[in-house]
């Protein structure tokens, strides 16, 4: 579950816009949120509130199995489409591996609104009792940055392993892969962004039409960083799955993953019944 999503389609306010709502300068965007937040004198309650009720909704649907929650990893240029936006986000070039994931958290352009999405979690897995959710950092770039962030949560009231928390991290640069043993020290698991890792390992930007032939996740790069990362993850105990668009679009792909161990595997809802098809086809 992608908290991006639900910022994005029920929350639609900044974070930093509520927690800073007396500092806005957009008199527009400031009476669009004054109007959503009118049940809620303190602003932030109102991120908090949305995003424990959306998660809560998941995990309670699906409970006592796992429910993976990803911290949030919008880039610049979207954080700064949600209202009040534009007056905390820094414009760039590249906003596709610039300040987004991990680096914004501990960030003090950012850190206040990465306590509201801690502060939601805690109460969905406190107040509300539903411990199967399970909380994966983003774009985690090295293996300091995964140490500071893991002692972020801490701080914010959400330290792995309390009340049996477990935390994962997103694997989709190739930093992941070469350091994989290193990471593993500070996650219980590991998810293979595919899409992502392709794009880090070949030097592609995904968004882009005209080389957009050059993306595949089945390129033999990135079947040796995938390859890689499987058996990291194998040699330190720690669980691993993907997730991304290649298992659904290409059953030699879903072969591959399952040929080489990997603990789980992601499918697009339409895709699911092939996919499965594919697994079992392999006597998993």
């Amino acid at each position: 579950m992608r908290l991006e999503f639900v910022i994005n389609n029920s929350i639609r306010v900044h974070p930093m816009a509520l927690v800073k709502f007396n500092e806005l300068t957009d008199a527009k965007a400031k009476a669009e949120i004054e109007q959503l937040t009118r049940h809620h004198p303190d602003k932030r309650r109102y991120f908090i509130d949305h995003l424990a009720e959306a998660v809560a909704t998941i995990a309670a649907a699906f409970h006592p199995h796992d429910v993976i929650v990803r911290m949030s990893d919008f880039k610049t240029n979207e954080y700064a489409s949600l209202l009040g936006g534009k007056q905390f986000e820094p414009e760039e070039e590249n906003p596709m591996i610039g300040f987004r994931g991990a680096s914004r958290y501990y960030n003090e352009r950012y850190r206040e609104g990465f306590r509201l999405e801690c502060e939601a979690m805690k109460r969905v897995r406190e107040e509300m009792g539903l411990t199967n959710v399970k909380l994966m950092i983003p774009f985690c770039r090295t293996v300091g940055e995964a140490q500071r962030v893991v002692e972020l949560m801490a701080e914010f009231g959400l330290k792995r392993g309390d009340q049996g928390l477990q935390l994962y991290m997103m694997t989709e640069i190739p930093s992941n892969v070469i350091r994989a043993k290193d990471f593993a020290k500070h996650f219980d698991g590991f998810s293979i962004g595919s899409n992502d890792l392709t794009q880090l390992t070949l030097g592609i930007d995904r968004d882009s039409a005209i080389i957009s032939e050059l993306f595949s996740e089945s390129d033999p790069a990135v079947i040796d960083m995938i390859t890689s990362v499987i058996a990291s993850a194998h040699a330190t105990g720690t669980r691993i799955g993907l997730c991304g668009q290649a298992p659904s679009d290409d059953p030699s792909f879903a072969k591959f993953l399952v040929e080489q161990g990997i603990d789980s595997i992601s499918f697009n809802p339409d895709a699911l019944i092939n996919g499965i098809t594919n697994i079992l086809g392999r006597g998993a």
